[in-house]
């Protein structure tokens, strides 16, 4: 697999950017004396290399990162915000801007404008990911975004993909009241093969554990005086916020053994089982909630003839014991786990799933609800219908997209046992017609008209009028749903 990486002709400068100059730099209140723990916890885990050590950053790391990026404690309604709500009548707000026109905006200005949408200006000290019961994972709504896709690029090298995360976080819907909304990240190690933030050949159905953070996520430059933001705590600042703006999140990993290494060598799972283990212990301890697992349908050479990955996948009683020692490590029993093009086959739930993703049934509002009504008494484990996944290639016209969102979000006669639903970042900020979700995970291209970042941030996302007429009306399906 190859991947070309886009490239988006812009800095951020956060030691000059526009962050209260006039203001004398203070530390921030109500958190520990800030250090290079972050960091050094990073070379301690890396040094030890297969063993889980968990989180060791700054316990208020979402603090920590205003603080860096502004000097100052205080946040301020963002008037930006209040001129583009969309409001509902159940306090679940968002905001109506175009994608582009938001990852031109600050990382400041986004987590004020996330305060100013929960009317509650302070970054709390202790943070809990929205609380569903531990059976969240079996009715949520998941949303993939790809993170190099938006990240900022200089010269060949992409790097502050969570930052750009946390600029979309206010124009995507919160949860609603009785069920989650969770974004995926499809990338949160680095590819295998080295160097992944250079504009190369890197597809994100690799990965190389235990390799630290990608680069294309994090940024080299949140800085202010001698504090920095190690990447552990810029990754569990990301989550933080994600929570704070009400959304679940989670992490794609691969499981096929050709598509991974550890530390730039093979990975085997007869050797690397624990270090495939850990590598999910921490980015729950980082603070995600969930794990798509890639090729998770295969387990157990179960339907072989349809497998398109590279190598072993781990056979029926290692991913058992995976997915439990993932839930036992951690302490955290409402992890959900999610299997790709896995079904209403029981032997999915006894493998420790949460969820499925089972292809092509969204177009049918009758279809959506047959399989509601088979699989309604299930209440641990339930495959849903897609709007589209990681294989789309961008040639569904926008009124099949609307349809599918139609019949996911409403096919159900008792909406605890409501089907898990799954879509893509270009199923609500469609992307331009001159690339797709696809080609994006397996490589980005360079798309700048003048190699400015206006123009960059433009050919990212299909600037239409069709296109946003066509995010509205999805907005009006959230809208309609979140107070069931």
């Amino acid at each position: 697999m190859e991947i070309n990486r886009n490239s988006i002709q812009a800095v951020n400068n956060y030691s000059t950017n526009k962050v209260a100059n006039n203001k004398k730099d203070e530390k921030p209140q109500n958190t520990r004396s800030y250090s290079e723990s972050g960091l050094n916890s990073v070379a301690v885990y890396n040094k030890a290399a297969i063993n889980f050590k968990g989180y060791y950053g700054d316990q208020q790391p979402a603090k920590k990162l205003f603080w860096i990026l502004t000097g100052r404690n205080e946040i301020f309604k963002d008037n930006e915000t209040e001129q583009n709500m969309y409001r509902t009548s159940y306090g679940k707000n968002w905001v109506t801007t175009n994608p582009e026109d938001l990852l031109k905006r600050t990382p400041e200005q986004a987590i004020q404008s996330i305060c100013t949408l929960n009317n509650h200006y302070e970054i709390p000290s202790y943070i809990l990911s929205p609380n569903y019961g531990d059976k969240w994972g079996r009715r949520a709504n998941y949303i993939e975004i790809n993170p190099r896709t938006i990240a900022l690029t200089m010269g060949d090298e992409k790097q502050e993909g969570l930052l750009n995360m946390i600029k979309l976080l206010p124009a995507i819907p919160p949860s609603s009241k009785s069920y989650a909304n969770c974004v995926i990240l499809s990338q949160l190690y680095p590819a295998k093969g080295g160097n992944d933030n250079k504009i190369g050949e890197h597809s994100l159905y690799t990965v190389d554990l235990h390799s630290g953070i990608s680069p294309n996520l994090t940024s080299r430059n949140l800085a202010r005086g001698n504090q920095r933001m190690g990447d552990d705590e810029q990754v569990k600042a990301f989550n933080d916020i994600a929570h704070i703006r009400g959304l679940k999140t989670g992490i794609r990993m691969p499981l096929s053994e050709g598509q991974m290494t550890v530390q730039g060598r093979p990975f085997s799972w007869d050797r690397d089982e624990k270090a495939f283990i850990d590598a999910c212990c921490w980015a729950v301890e980082l603070g995600f909630d969930s794990i798509f697992l890639d090729s998770a349908k295969h387990v157990g050479d179960y339907d072989m003839v349809n497998y398109c990955g590279e190598g072993r996948i781990p056979n029926y009683r290692q991913m058992q014991y995976i997915t439990s020692q993932i839930r036992e490590k951690t302490g955290r029993n409402d992890i959900s786990i999610i299997g790709e093009k896995c079904t209403d086959d029981n032997r999915f739930k006894d493998l420790g799933y949460t969820a499925g993703n089972d292809w092509s049934k969204a177009d049918s509002f009758d279809s959506v609800m047959h399989e509601f009504r088979k699989q309604a008494s299930n209440d641990e484990y339930a495959a849903g219908p897609i709007i589209s996944d990681d294989n789309d290639y961008g040639d569904l016209d926008f009124n099949t997209r609307l349809n599918r969102i139609k019949n996911a979000f409403n096919a159900y006669e008792d909406i605890s046992y409501r089907l898990p639903t799954y879509m893509q970042m270009t199923d609500i900020f469609p992307l331009s017609p001159y690339t797709n979700t696809h080609e994006q995970m397996m490589r980005s291209e360079n798309r700048t008209t003048y190699g400015d970042i206006e123009s960059s941030y433009n050919n990212i996302f299909n600037t239409s009028q069709e296109a946003r007429d066509y995010r509205m009306a999805v907005y009006n399906e959230f809208a309609n749903s979140i107070g069931q």
